[in-house]
């Protein structure tokens, strides 16, 4: 089963070392989960001041506004895709996020990808 990780932290809260001493562990961990060839992809998100949320209201008028859809004190930083056998090999590997799991500074979202139906090319 795929699972995403989504990883949620505060932005700015790190210095010039702390971000590089985290990208160093990511890469631990990308280069761990393709060892083990469950690795489907991870990428950082640029911050929430260049997001715009989309919707569509009743009349189905496409509207745009700045920002992320919800205010809160941490904001999605990026995203693993694995391949793991269960829920718990998911959150072993959701544990071993740096940005993750660090008392009130983040947390890891891990949420089974749902299989479509459709073929898309």
């Amino acid at each position: 089963m795929r699972y995403m990780l989504l990883i949620y932290s505060r932005e700015g809260t790190a210095n010039t070392d702390q971000e590089l001493a985290i990208a160093l562990r990511h890469r631990e961990v990308m280069n761990e989960a393709r060892a083990r060839g469950i690795f489907y992809g991870a990428e950082p998100l640029q911050a929430t001041s260049t997001a715009v949320t989309v919707r569509k209201n009743g009349d189905q008028k496409v509207m745009v506004t700045d920002g992320p859809f919800a205010e809160t004190k941490e904001q999605l930083a990026g995203y693993y895709i694995l391949d793991c056998e269960s829920l718990d090999e998911a959150i072993e590997w959701a544990a071993q996020i740096p940005t993750g799991c660090q008392g009130s500074e983040g947390c890891v979202e891990v949420r089974p990808i749902r299989t479509m139906k459709v073929a898309v090319d």
